[in-house]
């Protein structure tokens, strides 16, 4: 299981990367965070678990234990896999409430991100954080 959202929090990381002056060293701490992800089952690597919109191959995962859900992901993109870290770090072991009430943008926004992202990156981060609102929805 992921630590991101349970050891590791959305405030931690905006603490983490204000320490950074340059987006080359945020880059770095980014994809430093992917590497911590673990590695998705390659039997979880289905058509049902793919993200769509996404630049890279992107699979999402969650699982309900009790009121909170938890999400495993992963990418073929080290980059993304520090962007889905980003991600889980805010959504994972939330209620659904918790994950409809996150303020995603405000987060993205506090990490000065999505100015630093191409727009496809862009667009992947959005479908992927969709994807779990979707699933808080369900």
């Amino acid at each position: 299981m992921s630590q991101f959202g349970i050891d590791i929090t959305s405030d931690d990381i905006v603490d983490s990367l204000s320490f950074f002056d340059s987006w080359e060293d945020r880059y770095k701490y980014i994809i430093d965070l992917g590497r911590e992800l673990p590695v998705l089952d390659d039997a979880l690597r289905t058509e049902e678990n793919f993200v769509r919109g996404c630049q890279s191959q992107v699979w999402l995962v969650s699982d309900q234990r009790d009121d909170k859900l938890f999400f495993s992901a992963d990418s073929d993109a080290f980059i993304v896999k520090g962007l889905l870290a980003v991600v889980l770090a805010a959504y994972n072991g939330k209620t659904r409430q918790q994950i409809l009430d996150f303020d995603i943008e405000g987060y993205f926004e506090q990490l000065n991100l999505l100015k630093h992202l191409s727009v496809t990156r862009g667009n992947g981060l959005r479908a992927m954080v969709k994807r779990i609102q979707d699933t808080a929805t369900q």
